[in-house]
């Protein structure tokens, strides 16, 4: 099996428990208006097997005691076939999965092939953009419908999940869209941590050089103050729906 890769990267802390082997896969359907990688929306990427990837990972395995495998993107379930036979294989080491998804992808009529991929995955990390759909739209060029069922299906799988939210002025941290986001989060029993990663725009460079208009230039970073009080909101909201 041969995955289309972006990067790799040996010693990640932020993608998962541990100390991981993260590796970004190439392809995105979604043009999220902050996307830090728009160089992964394409179909390039150079090619590597599920064997060269375990390799680079057995390298280093003696950093990993306490980490594992990360799979992110782009959008890793474009490439499902290949990170299911990567955590399969993985898996057979003893080696800690985790998927670091949108979920975008998620089809109901695939239900075998996800299943099969839940079967050797250990954590999954959902990025939910907006819960809004209109303005999930208008962030990302898609509806957040197949996001939240496959949050939905990962919650009668009981699959460990990490909740993301990256937070933008002005675009994703209205309190109101905040508390809403909670109280959906709320009904997931299987979530175990809750991360809001605060806007940044390190990304503008990328754009600049591929001769991409960035649509955010004159949105400023967001602090780590201000990225904790949308995570007060958020955890407002799942209060609400817990204890309604």
């Amino acid at each position: 099996m041969i995955g289309r890769v972006h990067s790799e990267e040996s010693f990640g802390t932020v993608d998962g428990p541990g100390v991981r082997y993260v590796l970004f896969l190439q392809g995105c359907p979604m043009r999220c208006r902050y996307c830090h990688n728009p160089d992964t929306w394409g179909q390039g990427g150079k090619e590597m097997t599920v064997e060269q990837v375990l390799g680079k990972y057995e390298k280093n395995k003696a950093f990993y005691t306490k980490g594992g495998i990360t799979v992110t993107g782009g959008e890793p379930l474009m490439q499902m076939a290949f990170v299911t036979e990567l955590f399969t294989e993985a898996k057979g080491r003893g080696i800690h999965t985790c998927l670091d998804t949108s979920g975008i992808t998620f089809d109901s009529a695939r239900k075998a092939e996800f299943d099969k991929l839940m079967a050797v995955t250990d954590l999954v990390m959902l990025d939910i953009k907006h819960i809004r759909s209109e303005a999930h739209i208008a962030l990302t060029g898609h509806d957040n419908k197949n996001v939240l069922a496959f949050a939905r299906y990962l919650a009668d799988k009981n699959i460990p999940l990490w909740v993301r939210h990256v937070v933008v002025p002005g675009v994703t941290d209205d309190p109101d869209d905040l508390r809403e986001l909670g109280k959906f989060i709320g009904a997931l029993p299987n979530v175990k941590a809750l991360d809001c990663i605060p806007y940044h725009t390190m990304g503008v460079a990328k754009y600049e050089a591929m001769g991409l208009e960035y649509s955010l230039k004159d949105t400023p970073a967001l602090t780590k103050e201000a990225a904790e009080t949308a995570r007060n909101h958020i955890l407002t909201g799942i209060r609400i729906y817990r204890y309604k």
